[in-house]
């Protein structure tokens, strides 16, 4: 019942995303994922990890098939777009095969499974388009604060970020300095996120198909909340990045028109009393909370009971992230500060619905989701103290993002069984 009670949930919050897009004119997350059956997808790679995820349930065997399926059919959807002269402008040229194998699957547990191996597929095919699902309403949610948003808030978090010392202008002239290189290495990262959210939770989930079960927690749901969570804080506080407000945009000029100045990365912007200032309807207002470090956050809490080379990968993506987001100017300091705040209480949120509720688990949600509110008000309504003060606000910031942090390991630390070391067998003696 509560596969089901999250299925028809989900169903809606799509159908209501889909029908808010469309008011704007716009496609939703549902027809952009149709569209993906036939048409090159705008992530293959995704798809692909996605596909990943659904294969958990299966055997070996059974995973080699369905892997070979889903190139075959890529090989020849591209031999046939060849054929007809079509040329991809957008998207990836693979990953069509991936998605066809996920439904084909749905079918199959629809129509040759039975009892408890159709709910086990059908869990696997859900976790699979859950994942796509997710980032296409993310992609809808992004497309409407754009449209319903026409002001933003950029001038009050640049001016808070005076107490952090401006690091998004810092870290923007470091990885200018690094040269193509280690913006490449850097874009990489950041845009395949979700591939390393697949890699870990691949590992939380390996022994599904022989327990024959799924975990009762696991990192795709912490992801998922923070998906959905996330772009209704960019409503309440529409905010596009230091690159856009403060320089010429991503593009090199397309942000200039609507830009403050052109200060972003070489100088930081003055000190004044901020106000919104409107902005284009294209560009995302998606900066506050970073949810690019909420989830690289939840990627490495998630990797710490893994093997060694996982837990390095996760703090590798960990600090690639904070320093992807700051170097291109997607983000200010403030938003990674929220945005770590944001992931450890929804994750820790998580964990107590798992577990049952408790005084601890209660506790640490509630000081979370304090802590959170405190940030934005102070971004919103202190900035200017913030500025003008540093050394108090700056180490204030600091202190209370560390607290959730130290919050969360401790209480956590208490919810994990410590397990008993296995005690060796004492030689008895014996007779000669």
């Amino acid at each position: 019942m509560l596969w089901v009670a999250a299925g028809v949930a989900a169903l809606g919050f799509l159908v209501g995303l889909e029908v808010a897009a469309r008011r704007y004119g716009l496609p939703g997350p549902i027809t952009n994922q149709v569209r993906e059956v036939i048409f090159p997808p705008k992530s293959g790679f995704l798809l692909y990890g996605s596909m990943a995820l659904m294969m958990v349930v299966l055997t070996w065997r059974q995973r080699f098939i369905a892997a070979g399926v889903a190139i075959g059919i890529d090989v020849i959807v591209l031999l046939a777009r060849w054929a007809l002269g079509v040329r991809i402008t957008e998207g990836h040229p693979f990953g069509n095969g991936a998605l066809w194998v996920i439904l084909g699957y749905a079918v199959i547990a629809v129509t040759r499974r039975r009892g408890a191996e159709r709910v086990l597929l059908l869990k696997g095919v859900g976790l699979g388009l859950l994942l796509v699902a997710g980032r296409k309403a993310g992609d809808t949610w992004l497309l409407i604060t754009s449209k319903s948003r026409p002001s933003v808030l950029d001038q009050y978090v640049a001016t808070a970020d005076r107490a952090l010392g401006d690091p998004s202008w810092l870290a923007g002239r470091i990885v200018r300095a690094t040269g193509p290189v280690g913006a490449h290495v850097l874009e990489l990262v950041y845009g395949q996120l979700a591939v390393a959210a697949v890699v870990v939770t691949a590992y939380q989930l390996r022994n599904v198909a022989t327990e024959r079960r799924f975990p009762s927690h696991h990192l795709v749901r912490t992801f998922l909340v923070i998906g959905l969570l996330g772009p209704a804080i960019y409503m309440i506080f529409p905010v596009v990045g230091p690159v856009f407000a403060y320089g010429p945009g991503a593009s090199g000029t397309g942000g200039l028109h609507w830009a403050v100045a052109d200060l972003w990365p070489d100088t930081p912007p003055p000190i004044h009393a901020p106000h919104p200032m409107p902005y284009d309807e294209i560009t995302p207002r998606n900066c506050m909370p970073s949810l690019h470090t909420a989830w690289a956050t939840a990627i490495f809490v998630h990797s710490r009971k893994g093997p060694r080379l996982l837990r390095f990968a996760g703090a590798f993506w960990l600090v690639a992230t904070l320093g992807a987001t700051l170097g291109f100017g997607y983000h200010y300091g403030a938003d990674l500060v929220a945005g770590v705040v944001f992931a450890l209480t929804i994750e820790a949120a998580l964990r107590s619905v798992e577990r049952g509720w408790d005084r601890s688990g209660i506790q640490l949600v509630a000081y979370g989701t304090t802590v959170f509110a405190a940030l934005l008000l102070s971004y919103r309504y202190l900035p200017v103290e913030m500025a003008r003060y540093p050394w108090v606000f700056g180490p204030l910031l600091i202190l209370a993002m560390t607290s959730v942090v130290r919050g969360y390991i401790r209480t956590t630390k208490l919810w994990d069984p410590e397990v008993a070391p296995v005690r060796r067998p004492e030689p008895q003696p014996e007779l000669a």
